[in-house]
């Protein structure tokens, strides 16, 4: 037989595009159409349904940069059509290649009830199965004009992301706004042949099955007649029955498809409107549950679900119903899919927290899942918070994005920094927006990394990002691939559903260990400084609030504000969604976090002072009291206590050298600063120790070209090393405090069009050198660093994640480690060789880079040194083309000769200053744990509101550690908890206190019942 695929394969692509997809509407009458455009932000249903309407016609442009324009669409349903299905097609001016990133809308009736949410994938309406002839058909849309940010030629820089620089030019052209009669056989027709094209084409040319198919599909063609599709769509299913009905071989791959929309809570789109992509989303997905008996929907974040709960009840009410039956699933068991490099440990607890308790209050469901499918990145400390929430799996797709490195396993168990272990599942499907696609589903089955031992995957199923969800054309596709030769086999099942049977086959799977780090996105960890410093602001003021307010509520009867703390909480929370924190989203989403953490930064302020002035004593004795909210004693105040402070010890001075500059001296650390302002030398008196690499400078601030090949926001791509302009010329060096409690020199330089100022203080006591640095930023295109070249030499270097750190090589021996060229940290870094090590602490900043360099050709010694380098600020133009623009602040601190429990310590005083307030009191701490290498993170009342006292710790120096932990109050009982507090067993009081036993970096929660007075 002649080779006749091509040609066949060709026939197919035609017939359906011009002739059969057609064919589903054959005849259609246009419908009325009305607008109103509101005149600011979106307004409540009830005013949008009851505005006045003018006409607006096919073809007329509608609908200004982020408006809202209600619709009203009316008609009557032709009498020759009775018993027919009818559908209103309803096409604002989509392009169906952007679903979720252009205009959308949702469907009202007259009465206010939501139908179902418009998109490019979804313009239909189904209005009569069957019709009546006569039947009036009035139906009402809630159009958002959002415009496109991620157009054709995408990354372009563009003021459309913030409403003040958008204009006012309307958007979108009103397509096709018709009845029409909707021939479900036609449509039928159409999903045979798509299923059966798209896997054919992904099948072997000499194998069989493909070309039992390809004659099927010529015959079926064959029987259609193009002038009359419909009176022969019955005759070409027929031929295609018996290929159709082929079951799949028993070895086949089993997926297991889930509906899905991923919604990101922001992103080229601000939060208001996501809570209609939500709402638009899940009234398309209730609906189709009623329409498919088999379908399965999941949706994450409660976050979203508590957003349509407030803002639209009526589209709630479904979902709660749908829930309730089963088929719509909660999943993940967070607040947000939030990023989990940067948020600092108990935010990310907090995460499960208040994710697993609204689903549990709302619809009495426990996740064991996390769901992540578009998170960059996984730090190594999260399989034990997971844990410790109560759950024991993890989905997620991204690291399939990695640049360089093919990770090996899709199923497997990644092991955190403590050695907890989370059954994890990467979907080979390398999307959560899969579209059962044959050619996603062949994609699924070659790429699977597992075969022999699993023959399990997951497929997320429906359109994302922006939402939409999943289709009836999905749907039905699945079904004709739930048992089909030369396929996988696909079944709509739940998350819990899939991972229990991919669990229970897979005994024995493969262990990762430690971070998932994605080589992509690298510069998230820098965009958008403001929104990283407001989040690690946030983090650290809620700690003071809780713990002072707890400390006051016991000691004083201080009202605890526990309503308040919450909302807050979920505030802060929902500002760590994966697109905001990591600085990847519009102008218009940042402008607006910069503004929610300043409301609560002043919201926890006067929590914070209201409950230190209710402990503080008699404000007019004369005095102050210093309350340290860090978790380790400094100035002679216990950790979380407050009191009298000492006096540092020690004398400061600072000289002037004769060649320029100035010597700083506090007895511990002698610090140079050359005429350029840079530290030239940090000696550990003590040590009698360098710090700073020979013939090198440190606080060097380093400027690069920063144009990503892509993903401006997003990536900083290697070749950014290749040019670099080292910032000494210098303005100004001048002493701006010469002792004797501290001294601090003060450095100014301008460089391109920007400012920086810093100030190098030396502190009586301190074996560190704090740096402050203000920086007036107008680059664009540039990325900002501070170096610090240190003379030490080691392969490893440490960095804090939540609740400890985790090692990572300074060196690049494989492609793995030199993937790594910018990494994640939070309050630390840290270098040491045995016996003497360097740290950098800071306030607010999350990327660097750590590299290895030959010692100075003219030193004495051989060798290696080690360079951190501090990443301060980027400035890419998309999405935000003023992205980092201004005035910025940032604080980090030098600290030589010191070991990694200096690196602990000096990280959480630099995030937790001390706080004066005038009174005469000793505060003893609430909870009083006497080894410094236990940390706590949590001191707060309970939850539930039974005046209990929560105190989570951890160890924070990877070994072992005992200690003794002492409630400042009578102890009436302990009891270990997870996450949310809910008891798992009983501990034993001695007294006062309790005796602790950690394993390394080892998360307890005990709640602790107060005895009667």
């Amino acid at each position: 037989m002649h080779d006749d695929h091509s040609l066949v394969e060709a026939r197919l692509k035609r017939v359906l595009d011009e002739r059969i997809r057609p064919a589903v509407y054959p005849v259609s009458v246009p419908l009325e159409v009305g607008i109103w455009t509101a005149p600011g932000e979106p307004v409540p249903v009830a005013e949008g349904l009851a505005a006045p309407r003018t006409p607006i016609a096919v073809g007329d442009a509608w609908g200004a940069p982020w408006g809202t324009s209600w619709l009203t669409v009316s008609g009557t349903v032709p009498a020759e059509w009775a018993g027919r299905t009818v559908e209103a097609l309803l096409d604002l001016g989509f392009d169906e290649n952007m679903p979720g990133f252009q205009c959308e809308g949702l469907i009202y009736r007259p009465d206010g009830t939501p139908v179902k949410g418009l998109n490019p994938r979804n313009q239909w309406v189904r209005v009569g199965a069957p019709a009546e002839g006569g039947d009036e058909v009035v139906l009402h849309i809630e159009a958002a004009s959002n415009p496109v940010i991620l157009d054709y030629h995408p990354f372009l820089p563009t003021g459309l992301g913030q409403k003040e620089t958008a204009g006012t030019e309307p958007q979108y052209t009103l397509a096709r706004m018709d009845l029409a009669v909707f021939d479900e056989t036609v449509w039928n027709l159409v999903q045979d042949l798509e299923v059966l094209g798209e896997l054919m084409a992904e099948l072997p040319l000499d194998g069989p099955r493909r070309w039992e198919i390809l004659r099927a599909v010529e015959h079926a063609l064959d029987a259609v007649d193009l002038q009359d599709v419909g009176a022969t769509a019955v005759a070409a299913r027929e031929r295609l029955r018996k290929v159709l009905a082929a079951p799949a071989v028993p070895s086949a791959h089993r997926i297991s498809a889930i509906g899905h929309a991923h919604i990101d809570s922001a992103w080229l789109w601000p939060l208001r409107e996501t809570v209609r992509k939500v709402a638009r989303t899940t009234s398309n997905m209730t609906s189709l549950l009623e329409d498919e008996p088999d379908f399965v929907y999941t949706m994450s974040q409660a976050q979203q679900y508590a957003w349509i709960k407030e803002h639209r009840p009526e589209v709630y009410a479904k979902v709660k119903k749908a829930v309730a039956e089963g088929r719509f699933v909660p999943a993940g068991g967070m607040w947000v899919e939030s990023d989990t490099n940067m948020p600092g440990s108990e935010a990310m607890a907090r995460q499960f927290v208040h994710g697993k308790r609204f689903f549990l209050d709302e619809f009495g469901i426990e996740n064991e899942e996390a769901w992540l499918p578009d998170t960059f990145g996984f730090a190594a400390g999260l399989p034990q918070i997971i844990k410790a929430a109560g759950s024991k799996w993890l989905l997620t797709q991204k690291i399939s994005w990695s640049q360089i490195n093919k990770f090996p396993h899709h199923t497997f168990l990644w092991e955190g920094i403590d050695g907890t272990r989370i059954f994890t599942h990467f979907p080979p499907v390398d999307t959560y927006n899969c579209s059962m696609n044959g050619k996603e589903i062949a994609h699924a089955v070659s790429n699977f990394k597992d075969k022999g031992a699993a023959t399990h995957s997951l497929a997320p199923t429906g359109w994302g990002d922006g939402g939409g969800g999943t289709t009836r054309e999905m749907v039905a596709k699945a079904a004709r691939m739930r048992s089909l030769e030369g396929s996988a086999t696909v079944q709509w099942e739940k998350p819990a559903e899939f991972f229990a049977k991919a669990e229970a086959e897979y005994q024995n799977p493969p262990v990762w260990a430690g971070e998932l780090y994605l080589e992509l996105h690298r510069g998230t960890l820098t965009s958008q400084a403001r929104t990283k410093q407001g989040n690690r602001r946030s983090e650290h003021l809620l700690q003071e609030a809780e713990l002072w307010a707890a400390t006051a509520a016991v000691r004083t009867g201080f009202p605890y504000p526990h309503e308040q703390l919450d909302r807050i909480w979920k505030t802060v929370l929902l500002h760590q969604f994966h697109d905001i924190l990591p600085g990847s989203s519009i102008a218009w989403v940042h402008r607006e976090a910069e503004k929610t953490y300043a409301a609560v930064a002043e919201e926890l302020g006067g929590i914070i002072a209201n409950a230190t002035r209710a402990l503080a004593g008699d404000a007019t004795a004369g005095t102050e009291v210093v309350f340290n909210a860090a978790p380790h004693g400094r100035g002679g105040i216990g950790a979380g206590g407050a009191g009298q402070a000492s006096p540092a010890a020690g004398v400061c001075t600072v000289t002037t050298r004769p060649e320029g500059g100035f010597v700083l001296e506090n007895g511990l650390l002698q610090v140079v600063v050359d005429g350029r302002g840079l530290v030239i030398s940090a000696y550990d008196l003590a040590g009698g120790r360098e710090s700073i690499a020979p013939g090198a400078a440190a606080n060097l601030l380093q400027m690069h070209p920063d144009f990503p090949n892509m993903w401006d926001a997003w990536d900083v791509d290697e070749f950014y090393r290749n040019t670099v302009t080292d910032l000494t010329d210098v303005d100004e060096v001048t002493v701006v405090a010469d002792g004797p409690e501290s001294v601090a020199v003060n450095v100014v330089r301008c460089f391109g069009s920007s400012r920086a100022v810093q100030t190098l203080t030396l502190d009586a006591g301190a074996k560190r050198l704090d740096i402050d640095t203000e920086i007036d930023w107008q680059e664009t295109e540039k990325f900002l660093k501070a170096a610090f070249p240190l003379d030490i030499h080691t392969d490893r270097y440490t960095a804090e994640t939540q609740f400890g750190h985790l090692n990572r090589p300074t060196h690049t021996n494989t492609s793995w480690e030199a993937a790594k060229f910018e990494a994640c940290n939070h309050r630390f870094i840290h270098l040491e060789e045995p016996g003497w090590g360097v740290s950098l602490v800071n306030n607010s900043t999350y990327g660097h880079d750590v590299t290895r360099t030959v010692r100075a050709a003219d030193s004495t010694t051989a060798g290696t040194t080690t360079t951190v380098r501090l990443s301060l600020l980027r400035a890419p133009r998309f999405p935000d083309p003023e992205t980092d623009q201004g005035v910025h602040r940032f604080r980090y601190a030098l600290v030589p000769g010191g070991s990694l429990a200096d690196a602990v310590r000096e990280g959480y005083r630099v995030n937790l200053p001390e706080r004066r307030v005038p009174g005469d009191a000793e505060v003893a701490p609430l909870v009083d744990i006497d080894e410094d290498a236990v940390v706590i993170t949590a001191l707060k009342l309970a939850d539930d509101g039974s005046g209990d006292v929560v105190v989570r710790f951890y160890e924070a120096h990877g070994g072992r550690a005992r200690a003794r932990l002492t409630a400042g109050f009578g102890l009436g009982g302990a009891q270990a908890c997870d996450l949310l507090e809910r008891p798992l067993s009983t501990v034993p009081v001695d007294g006062d206190g309790i005796d602790l036993s950690l394993r390394p970096f080892e998360i307890v929660t005990l709640r602790l019942s107060r005895q009667e007075p």
